[in-house]
């Protein structure tokens, strides 16, 4: 589906736009936000690309499972998300240990980074790499709770039962407010999931009355999410240097779900082109890349150019770098990383056999 491609595409340019024009500012020496004031107020809704991508997996990941088995679900995963996230950890680690830079460091001993390849470091408290790694930690879990699924089978009914009981679980989350509940549930961020699934069986199976309750429901509490990550920003950089309105927020996620009720029902149906093959190719590794471009190039650049053209620099090489990372890194790993398939010994054709048995 090339629409998901752009889209894809989309939300991370946005996350780029929020880091470079409002969240980066041991990057910049300065508030961005002050540095891009027309643009900050739209730039700073760019938080909310993360939330674009969680739907968008919900749908992309239900998609891939269906008639798959567990071995072959997980190899996918692997191969998908790993290669370019090693490439980006390497890229961090050398920013940090073989130059001056500063701006983000996370500060890690070598086996701080060790656990960070695994992409779990999460779940032994350690900090991450980089800050946009904090997403990868939601989706594996979500990986995780859909393996359950794929054991039992996936079929439409089953996906309903699943979408029913995660939400329930979700409600009942934030109703108790346990930590191990929330860290399993994902109350603030599985409404998305849920819903890009939702969406998903609307795309293949057509409208029904449930899957549509099972989107407004993710809508609704999507919104509330939205808002407190939003609010979260604020009260930690203060209302000058995150401009961002709660209606804003409300009518940024709602084009997000209109977006994706559209691609779902055909109505956002985009040709495939080589052109959007290589934007959805280029996404991961731009999410992954652009916090250390920006740290490399920024500083750099911005005692010599005004701010607008150091931005527009620096994303111009953010994304070139993750279209050659796609092309020349990623894509040769995954090739090698893919099981390959055994040759078939040809049979031997028939009136060989018959010619065979004459005396």
């Amino acid at each position: 589906m090339a629409e998901l491609d752009l889209l894809r595409f989309l939300a991370a340019l946005a996350v780029v736009a929020f880091h470079y024009l409002v969240a980066y500012a041991s990057v910049w020496g300065d508030r961005p936000a002050e540095l891009f004031p027309a643009l900050a107020p739209l730039a700073g809704l760019g938080i909310l690309g993360v939330e674009l991508f969680f739907i968008i997996s919900g749908f992309v990941i239900l998609m891939s499972v269906w008639g798959r088995g567990l071995g072959a679900f997980a190899r996918s995963r692997l191969v998908r998300l790993y290669p370019a996230y090693w490439l980006s950890l390497a890229a961090i680690a050398a920013l940090y240990g073989l130059t001056a830079a500063k701006p983000l460091d996370p500060k890690l001993s070598p086996g701080e980074y060790l656990v960070n390849a695994t992409m779990f470091q999460r779940l032994f408290k350690i900090t991450d790499a980089s800050g946009v790694y904090w997403s990868l930690w939601a989706e594996l879990r979500f990986y995780l709770l859909i393996s359950i699924l794929v054991i039992i089978g996936v079929t439409y009914g089953r996906v309903l039962a699943f979408a029913g009981i995660w939400l329930a679980a979700v409600i009942g989350a934030r109703l108790l407010d346990d930590g191990l509940l929330n860290e399993i549930v994902m109350p603030n961020y599985a409404p998305y999931f849920i819903a890009g699934m939702a969406l998903y069986l609307i795309h293949k199976h057509g409208s029904a009355w449930l899957p549509w309750l099972y989107v407004a429901a993710g809508f609704a509490l999507s919104i509330g999410s939205a808002l407190d990550r939003v609010h979260s920003r604020i009260d930690l950089a203060g209302f000058k240097n995150m401009p961002v309105t709660d209606t804003s927020v409300i009518v940024t996620i709602t084009l997000i779900y209109i977006a994706m009720s559209l691609a779902a029902l055909g109505m956002l149906r985009l040709k495939s082109s080589r052109l959007l093959t290589a934007l959805g190719g280029t996404t991961y590794p731009l999410y992954l890349f652009h916090s250390a471009v920006a740290v490399a190039l920024i500083p750099l650049l911005a005692g010599d150019l005004p701010p607008w053209a150091t931005a527009t620099i620096t994303t111009l090489a953010a994304i070139l770098l993750s279209y050659l990372v796609y092309s020349f890194a990623e894509r040769p790993i995954q090739r090698l990383l893919k099981p390959r398939r055994r040759p078939e010994t040809p049979a031997a054709p028939a009136v060989e056999v018959q010619k065979a048995s004459v005396p």
